[in-house]
């Protein structure tokens, strides 16, 4: 079974949201599949998706402060700046962290482990709502 939604997340802030919950309200489809997997593909340049801790929020904080650390938002270092301080380093965080997850799914639900979350990684200040394909193939 092959089963493919496009969905639109709400608009977040600048930082790493967990959205597994926001997902899965969207896709009730995949309570048919028992053994199988979801592929989450982000459809933009400027925000990431990754997975990690989903319990204490100073994760999501830290993950912030390193990529600002490591990719600064200095216009000279950058000749793609047309839309800010925060253009061209958006793009290069998401190549870093990737535009999609794979997820097992088992007996209807994510298998995920007991800490792990989705995260959206938004790097624009001024992002928008975003658009997700999540692709569910099972039986």
């Amino acid at each position: 079974m092959w089963i493919q939604n496009e969905i639109k997340l709400s608009p977040k802030s600048r930082g790493y949201h967990i959205i597994t919950k926001e997902i899965l309200r969207e896709v009730p489809e995949i309570k048919k599949i028992n053994t199988g997997l979801a592929h989450i593909f982000i459809k933009h340049t400027s925000a990431a998706l990754t997975i990690n801790e989903n319990a204490d929020p100073s994760v999501r904080r830290d993950f912030e402060a390193h990529f600002n650390r490591t990719v600064p938002e200095d216009t000279s270092l950058y000749k793609h700046t047309l839309e800010g301080t925060d253009d061209m380093t958006s793009h290069i965080k998401s190549s870093l962290l990737g535009s999609s997850v794979t997820i097992p799914v088992t007996d209807g639900k994510l298998n995920l482990g007991t800490w792990q979350g989705v995260y959206l990684c938004e790097h624009r200040n001024n992002g928008g709502s975003r658009k997700l394909v999540v692709t569910l193939q099972g039986e």
